[in-house]
C-alpha cells in the first residue's frame, strides 16, 4: 500500500531498536552454548525469510486475492513509497516470535526472530536499491537489478526472490 515517507523508511527505525532486545537474550543467558544455539536459530530464520519472501512474492503478491492489487501498483509505479506499514509487519512478526517462544524458548524465539527481520531489513534494503540506486557493473547490486528488471518486464512471472535466486532455481522460476 501506498505510505508516506515516515511510514516508508519507518522499518529502519523500528527493527533495528527491535534487533537489540532480541541479540541481547543469549548475552543474558551468559552460557557459550546459548550464544551458539541462537546464533543457529538467527541463521535459520534469515534462510526461513528467503523463502517466505519468494513464496509471499509469488503466491500472494502475483496469485489471486487482495495482495496482487497492490502488488500491480508498484509493478506500474516501481519509485513509489508502497509497502508494509510497520503496525502490520510487527504484528505479523509477534505471531511467530509468541508461538516459538511459547514452544522452544526465549533463546530459540529470539534468534529465529531476529533472523526474520534482518532477512526483511535486507529485502526491504534491496528492493529500494534496486530501484533508486545506481549500480556498479558485475556487483552484487548489478546483478540483483538485471534479475530483478526480468521480473518486471518479462510477461511470464518469474524472478520472484529480491534476496537471492535460490528459490527461482530450486523451483524453475528463474529468468535468465
Amino acid at each position: 500500500m501506498r505510505l508516506s515517507k515516515v511510514g516508508y523508511y519507518a522499518d529502519y527505525v523500528v527493527y533495528p531498536v527491535l534487533l537489540m532486545p532480541l541479540a541481547a537474550v543469549p548475552v543474558a543467558e551468559g552460557t557459550m552454548k546459548a550464544g551458539l544455539v541462537w546464533c543457529l536459530a538467527f541463521a535459520g530464520g534469515l534462510f526461513a525469510h528467503t523463502l517466505f519472501e519468494y513464496l509471499a512474492h509469488r503466491l500472494l503478491m502475483h496469485g489471486p486475492g487482495p495482495f496482487s492489487g497492490q502488488h500491480d501498483v508498484h509493478h506500474r509505479s516501481p519509485t513509489a513509497d508502497i509497502g508494509i506499514p510497520t503496525w502490520l509487519s510487527g504484528a505479523a512478526g509477534l505471531s511467530v516470535f509468541l508461538p516459538l517462544w511459547y514452544e522452544f524458548g526465549l533463546n530459540i524465539a529470539s534468534g529465529i526472530t531476529a533472523g526474520l527481520i534482518v532477512g526483511y531489513l535486507w529485502f526491504g534494503l534491496l528492493h529500494h536499491a534496486i530501484h533508486r540506486w545506481r549500480a556498479r557493473d558485475g556487483s552484487y547490486l548489478h546483478r540483483a537489478k538485471r534479475r530483478h528488471s526480468r521480473h518486471h518486464s518479462e510477461p511470464t512471472p518469474c524472478n520472484f526472490g529480491v534476496t537471492t535466486s535460490y528459490w527461482d532455481r530450486l523451483f524453475r522460476t528463474i529468468y535468465r
